[in-house]
């Protein structure tokens, strides 16, 4: 008993298992870190997965949740093609999408959808799967008008479709940092194993970090990073830690019954501690330089569109 109750002491103070000792080291090594952790401008992280129904979307917003309560201003790009999975999950409806953009009397402010509980974003919309066939006027409008995101967030998340088609990987890779969620359903674990292969095969800056959702204990989630790492470091010569893990809960599938995030259906469970101590490992994990940014990100989306 005493032993979990010191493991959920740490999920709550916002670490995990994982990552519990390098948080305590960098903090000691460096007092301010904590206040510094970021430099260079917003940071694009494209959440994605293997496989769909292994709760992706439901990461995300609940991400975003957890990151405003830590003071971050965030925005989540709805990229799953024409799912709109960010109303469903909030029980909103977006009048505009991404792609309205392109039209010269549609505005960023008019697609950005301000909904409840502080959650900020933007609708894909299925006319993104048709990227390759935008001019170069609509790709020059769109990157322009959606430039001014740089200045409303510290945090961009792209929620990605799931599994490795062009649209997906297009994504992943324009991204600073790649979160990828499995379970540890046999399928979802070789699928996640399939994203791991085709990112390390075309990106040239490797930052994929795992969360493993639906897990029954701390043993079944050890042994799923366990198995990932290894098998990335052996046959992919990539690292790829772990941000947490988020145990088996039914106020998850509630809280969508509800068309509310688990987080404000819910806020005590022992699965959103899980999600902040995730938030947490994010914000103070370790100290992290924004290489491309959200211009960056935008510039190669399109590039690798044309």
């Amino acid at each position: 008993m005493e032993d979990q109750a010191a493991r959920l002491r740490q999920m709550v103070e916002g670490k995990t298992e994982y990552e519990a000792a390098d948080t305590a080291e960098m903090k000691l090594s460096d007092p301010s870190a904590a206040e510094n952790g970021t430099t260079g401008g917003s940071r694009v992280i494209a959440v994605t997965s293997g496989k769909g129904g292994v709760g992706k979307t439901n990461l995300t917003v609940n991400l975003a949740i957890a990151l405003g309560m830590a003071g971050k201003r965030v925005i989540i790009i709805d990229a799953d093609m024409g799912m709109a999975n960010v109303d469903v999950i909030l029980g909103t409806v977006s009048k505009y999408n991404l792609t309205h953009l392109m039209q010269e009397n549609i505005e960023l402010e008019d697609v950005l959808v301000h909904g409840p509980y502080g959650v900020n974003y933007i609708s894909g919309g299925s006319g993104i799967e048709n990227a390759m066939e935008w001019s170069p006027q609509e790709r020059t409008r769109l990157l322009n008008k959606l430039a001014s995101c740089e200045g409303l967030a510290d945090f961009i998340l792209v929620d990605t479709g799931a599994g490795i088609g062009k649209n997906v990987l297009d994504f992943i890779l324009s991204a600073d940092e790649v979160l990828l969620l499995t379970t540890p359903e046999p399928t979802a674990l070789t699928d996640a194993y399939a994203v791991m292969k085709a990112y390390s095969l075309y990106a040239t800056q490797k930052t994929m970090k795992l969360v493993v959702n639906r897990v029954y204990d701390e043993n079944e989630s050890r042994d799923v990073v366990t198995k990932l790492k290894r098998t990335a470091a052996k046959f992919l010569q990539m690292q790829v830690d772990c941000l947490g893990y988020i145990y088996e809960d039914r106020n998850m599938m509630q809280a969508v019954r509800r068309q509310m995030p688990l987080l404000a259906a819910y806020p005590h469970t022992i699965s959103a501690k899980c999600v902040r101590a995730i938030a947490n490992n994010l914000l103070y994990g370790g100290k992290v330089r924004v290489k491309r940014g959200w211009m960056g990100f935008l510039q190669r989306f399109i590039d690798f569109s044309g």
